[in-house]
């Protein structure tokens, strides 16, 4: 058995999951998802609890089994509490805001960057330089995270720059100027 695939997927109260031929179907307090899915899984819910089986023991179909059970645990934790990630900006004058559906990112380039916010997704900016991304589902705030933080990651010298909140940027010794 998977490690992954074997264990149960818990479903809080409030929350509604629905399996179809093709599809698993979550809805709750936050939002409806679907995910579409192999036949060479099945789905039983039981309770408050939904197990993932496989069909057989390929080494294809034992990835699928602990994807597709990880895939609906992110869809249940989406629908009910949600995901956030939060990036935190260094430097002088660097300093993000949000206008309408535009996160506008000052970054100390000659131009600001404008990145659109996906729609799904909700970003707030504060003046002490944090970028708050939530959402329900995993995979898209992890994404748009990775794109602001791409337009400038954190530097070792100085650690300027973008950074996730947990991050730890390991700092470098500049030049000394000695020889």
């Amino acid at each position: 058995m998977s490690r992954i695939g074997k264990l149960p997927v818990a479903i809080p109260a409030g929350v509604k999951v629905t399996v179809e031929a093709a599809a698993v179907h979550v809805e709750g307090p936050k939002g409806k998802l679907s995910q579409a899915y192999d036949d060479s899984v099945s789905f039983k819910i039981e309770g408050n609890e939904a197990i993932v089986t496989r069909k057989d023991e390929t080494k294809v179909v034992k990835s699928k089994h602990g994807l597709y059970r990880n895939l609906l645990n992110n869809m249940v934790i989406g629908v009910s509490k949600g995901f956030s990630k939060v990036l935190v900006i260094n430097g002088v004058g660097y300093r993000a805001e949000v206008q309408g559906n535009m996160l506008v990112l000052n970054l100390g380039f000659s131009t600001d960057f404008v990145a659109g916010i996906p729609e799904g997704l909700t970003v707030t900016a504060d003046a002490q330089g944090k970028i708050t991304i939530t959402g329900i589902r995993k995979d898209q705030v992890g994404e748009y995270a990775a794109e602001i933080r791409k337009l400038r990651g954190p530097e070792p010298y100085k650690g300027k720059g973008i950074r996730y909140e947990t991050e730890v940027i390991k700092r470098k010794v500049g030049k000394s100027g000695v020889k």
